[in-house]
């Protein structure tokens, strides 16, 4: 996410309806991110991952975080898919609004 970036703010954020990977700025935004890992494709991509229960987990953890950090800037969704190789490396790739 630095790379790319990011200012990464936080991580293993716990809500009461979910939990937040990573929260991140970026030029003033604040960003929720959900990392999905997997080894294969067997049970579908890490980004088939994040359906509608995960999205409203993540909506209500985001609006959790904004009243307890009193953000008052705007909010963001990102997705960072990993797909770990059989050879032992990793392929990640960032999806920023996901849910748009």
């Amino acid at each position: 996410m630095r790379s790319r970036g990011y200012q990464v703010v936080g991580a293993g954020f716990l809500a009461r309806r979910g939990e937040i990977d990573l929260v991140c700025r970026r030029s003033g935004v604040l960003v929720v991110v959900e990392v999905k890992t997997r080894s294969s494709d067997d049970f579908g991509s890490p980004l088939e991952a994040v359906g509608a229960r995960k999205r409203r987990a993540l909506l209500a953890a985001g609006a959790e975080y904004r009243a307890l950090s009193e953000w008052r800037g705007p909010i963001r969704y990102a997705v960072v898919s990993i797909k770990v190789n059989p050879a032992g490396s990793l392929e990640a790739e960032l999806v920023e609004d996901p849910f748009d």
